[in-house]
């Protein structure tokens, strides 16, 4: 019996190096590229060729590439979201496609408390600072040089409470803050870590604000300069959710004018960030290059959940399937 052939279309952020492919390796003849394309091109179409099963993060299948490719039958993303992929066409074609839907709750959330910290202490600054030699120098024992936020008894509002606004609900919570969440799905389990209110609510009540909501067409700019009015002056805001949720622009203007005291950023709307990104230059913005994900445990369990997709399709029961 011919054994499959799998090909892998941008492996390296997923494994740079750290991590093995063998799980995945011992269910066919597998072909790894660490990168392809993250625009539409004639490689991608060439490197598939006749695989029948494709991995991919971040490059994209069009429709067009699936028609140059007819022999593939399932594709599997290194990733929770699969906007990447035409996943209707691919259903038309009798195509499988997964995804992995829960690896980096834990780290991801994580993620997000810590731009707020770093945001309201300056670690990297201050540490910067004393390797500089200003303390040894400084005629006082101590010294900063921004104001230091104490965030026990303030108010964070989660903008999406799934899992990782769960998870980032408890960890504020033990921080002592009040925590309100707007959800368009609000559940028990989210009523023992937050208070469920309306989005106005949210926006003038919270001290913080987390993005943690999914991209939808209903959330895409959700955070603009009409919702930025809404909030407190000298709000904070988080996003290691999806860049397409703020219209960078008009946060630009907000942090400007210190309606918006500070943004910590792991996601732009264009990603790599392009040099006219607004962002780039405004005041007390901290952007992180997208890797709240990559933790070497998330990726470890990215590539597991890979293997188990591949395996439980080859068995003919697929899971973690996005166009069933």
């Amino acid at each position: 019996m011919s054994r499959y052939k799998i090909v892998v279309l941008d492996g390296y952020r997923e494994n740079p190096g750290d991590l093995s492919w063998a799980p995945v390796e011992a269910l066919g003849d597998l072909t790894v590229y660490d990168r392809t394309s993250y625009e539409e091109s004639d490689l991608i179409a060439e490197r598939i060729g006749d695989a029948d099963i494709v991995i991919l993060n971040k490059t994209p299948v069009s429709k067009e590439t699936m028609d140059r490719c007819p022999n593939i039958k399932a594709i599997t993303v290194l990733a929770t979201g699969y906007n990447i992929v035409d996943v209707e066409y691919a259903k038309k074609k009798g195509i499988t496609v997964m995804n992995i839907p829960v690896y980096g709750t834990n780290i991801v959330s994580q993620y997000a408390v810590g731009l707020l910290l770093e945001i309201c202490s300056q670690y990297g600054h201050h540490a910067r600072a004393v390797a500089e030699g200003r303390w040894n120098t400084d005629p006082d024992w101590c010294f900063w040089d921004t104001p230091l936020i104490e965030l026990h008894g303030k108010t964070a509002g989660i903008i999406g409470l799934g899992r990782i606004g769960k998870r980032t609900a408890e960890i504020l919570g033990a921080l002592g803050m009040r925590v309100l969440a707007f959800d368009s799905r609000p559940d028990e389990a989210g009523s023992w870590v937050a208070e469920y209110v309306s989005l106005d609510d949210l926006l003038a009540s919270s001290d913080v604000i987390f993005l943690h909501c999914p991209l939808f067409p209903d959330t895409e700019g959700i955070i603009n300069k009409d919702t930025i009015a809404k909030m407190k002056d000298g709000v904070i805001l988080i996003n290691n959710s999806r860049g397409q949720l703020v219209v960078e622009q008009d946060l630009a203007d907000a942090l400007e004018s210190g309606k918006v005291y500070a943004a910590g950023l792991d996601v732009v709307r264009t990603e790599p960030i392009r040099e006219d990104n607004p962002l780039l230059g405004a005041k007390n913005c901290l952007i992180t290059p997208h890797i709240s994900w990559a933790a070497k445990e998330a990726r470890e369990r990215i590539m597991a959940i890979t293997a188990e997709n591949i395996k439980s399709w080859m068995e003919g029961s697929p899971i973690n399937v996005v166009n069933g």
